[in-house]
């Protein structure tokens, strides 16, 4: 399944609480696609998908808005 998450408007912890229910969501093969602008934000989740060790790819798009694509393996 894929899931879209746009974080674009919301402040920390908020997306970072969202996406921890997203990922016990996901099963394998299910992928996520993230928006987040917040800087804490910007911060935190990489941290948090590094630490839980799920893959994932990210780049900066219009407006600040960064981009995170995650998958399950």
């Amino acid at each position: 399944m894929n899931y879209q998450y746009d974080a674009s408007g919301e402040v920390c912890p908020l997306p970072l609480v969202k996406l921890r229910v997203l990922l016990k969501k996901m099963k394998i093969g299910d992928s996520c696609r993230l928006l987040i602008k917040d800087t804490g934000s910007k911060s935190d989740i990489p941290k948090l998908l590094d630490k839980l060790n799920y893959p994932y790819t990210s780049s900066i798009i219009d407006d600040g808005i960064q981009e995170l694509n995650i998958r399950i393996r």
